[in-house]
């Protein structure tokens, strides 16, 4: 499940890259260190030819690496410039110290392409200790081999069932109806279209995942879920008080529910009946793999896209829109003309319906492209490897850079500029457009993504005109806006 992956690699870098965990490792060095040369002897375990075979690049200082420098470009209008700077001097992929560990950084389509598709015989997941310890031994983002392909077939298969996606449009339907419906009519209405996302991509979620509907256990598990993701980005230090205990506490909280629900679903169970969501999709396999608390842990980390990727797509694309008019006229007219049509046949609008639409679909892909709300994936080499003349050795870790892939102007002609009708008979499943990930990781709910963002401005530009105010892209630890995207929104009267 690459976008949970993806999800978490802005938390690795928030917790990785942590100043307090900088200073705390240079302290436990001898300061002469910092005066040494970084690139001779440092990594004693790779044998000197190895180290020969290596991509060009620089390591940087002891301990601390090219963390400082990563840090401060990320924090930039151009996070991207940290990897472009090296392009210019070392080529498309290079070596590297940042995260704490020897890095190999790909900004190349084909060989991120390999990577992600690679099984974990080559390449498996690489995250700092605070998430493990969160995630838990039998996480989806943890697991390997046939366990994970398991889980994650069962969860694929049941994301593409056809009953799922009647549910998932009709639940979808109603929460934003819900959300638009409390919006005042006849004024300018103020609302942060970060935080009204969130709040809807959540509860969608939830409701496919185990069946929560809202009400106090939803509002519960909200709660301890945010209090769970905060500790994403925290120092590994599992102390009463400290973030990380807190947020494993929460978890604590949030498993108790899920396996209560666990114990209800299973003491109801009509044998051969349609699941109704993941956790009926895991309850019936046979397999005996499939223990409660690895079932209840993943249930929890498979809401993460529902708090973090999801409404940021459903974000950003507002903000895009906002900033080009005529994106926005194509998008409303074609919106508009399909629900005149459904409207005279007296039908609802169906899951087919909103991903058949091919210019809300270049708005949504663009989106992807140029937001790059997953900026990259952490892998881990299990073996040497190599990929277009580069090695990987093994125990190092690599970087797959998706931001610089699609924002590479030898791929994408102006990429900085929002342009929808780039995609127009153009194939998205190309290895230069992975906002998904890739292999057996890839995000089996993508097209789940695809169709909230889809709903979400369906409602939105059928029913209202907006206003937005000034507003930035963060990047860093995560991408977000820094107001959180606020606009006046007011009914359309030509309806």
């Amino acid at each position: 499940m690459d976008i949970l992956c993806c999800s978490f690699f802005a938390f690795l870098i928030a917790t990785t890259l942590s100043l307090s965990y900088i200073i705390h490792l240079l302290r436990k060095t001898k300061l002469k260190f910092l005066f040494l040369s970084f690139n001779n002897n440092q990594f004693t375990k790779t044998s000197k030819t190895t180290m020969s075979k290596l991509p060009s690049g620089n390591l940087g200082w002891p301990i601390i690496g090219e963390t400082m420098e990563f840090i401060s470009c990320a924090y930039s209008d151009h996070p991207e410039s940290f990897m472009d700077k090296r392009r210019c001097f070392y080529g498309m992929v290079f070596k590297s110290h940042v995260f704490g560990k020897p890095t190999i950084i790909s900004t190349d389509a084909e060989v991120n392409k390999f990577i992600l598709q690679s099984d974990a015989k080559f390449f498996v997941p690489s995250y700092p200790k605070s998430l493990t310890e969160l995630m838990g031994k039998s996480s989806i983002l943890l697991i390997n081999g046939s366990l994970q392909r398991r889980i994650h077939g069962l969860v694929a298969s049941f994301f593409k069932s056809s009953l799922l996606k009647a549910q998932i449009t009709k639940d979808m339907q109603s929460y934003v109806l819900q959300a638009m419906d409390k919006w005042e009519d006849n004024v300018y209405f103020p609302i942060f279209i970060q935080d009204e996302a969130k709040q809807i991509a959540f509860q969608v979620l939830v409701k496919a995942l185990i069946s929560l509907d809202p009400g106090k256990e939803m509002q519960f598990l909200k709660k301890q879920f945010q209090q769970f993701v905060s500790g994403l980005m925290s120092l590994p230090v599992n102390l009463p008080g400290t973030r990380l205990y807190r947020s494993l506490q929460a978890k604590k909280e949030m498993v108790k529910l899920v396996k209560k629900i666990i114990v209800t679903k299973r003491d109801n169970m009509v044998h051969g009946a349609d699941p109704n969501d993941v956790l009926d999709v895991l309850l019936s396999d046979q397999s005996g793999q499939l223990t409660d608390e690895l079932m209840s842990d993943n249930m929890i980390d498979m809401m993460i896209p529902g708090e973090d990727s999801v409404p940021l797509l459903i974000t950003l694309a507002i903000k895009y829109l906002s900033d080009s008019p005529l994106a926005l006229h194509k998008l409303t007219e074609e919106n508009m003309r399909v629900k005149k049509v459904k409207a005279e046949l007296g039908e609802s609008m169906d899951w087919n319906d909103y991903l058949s639409m091919p210019f809300t679909q270049m708005v949504i892909t663009e989106t992807l492209r140029i937001g790059n709300i997953i900026t990259g994936v952490m892998r881990k080499a299990m073996k040497d490897v190599e990929i277009k003349g580069y090695l990987i050795p093994k125990g190092w870790c690599v970087l797959t850079y998706i931001r610089s892939v699609h924002l590479d102007e030898t791929l994408y002609e102006t990429p900085y500029q929002f342009n929808p009708w780039r995609w127009q008979d153009k194939d998205t499943n190309i290895s230069s457009f992975t906002p998904f990930g890739g292999g057996q990781r890839l995000c089996p709910g993508l097209d789940l993504a695809r169709l909230e963002a889809s709903i979400f401005l369906h409602h939105f530009v059928t029913k209202f005109r907006w206003v937005a105010e000034d507003d930035s892209i963060v990047h860093f630890p995560t991408v977000r806006m820094k107001k959180g995207m606020p606009i006046w929104v007011k009914r359309r009267k030509d309806l």
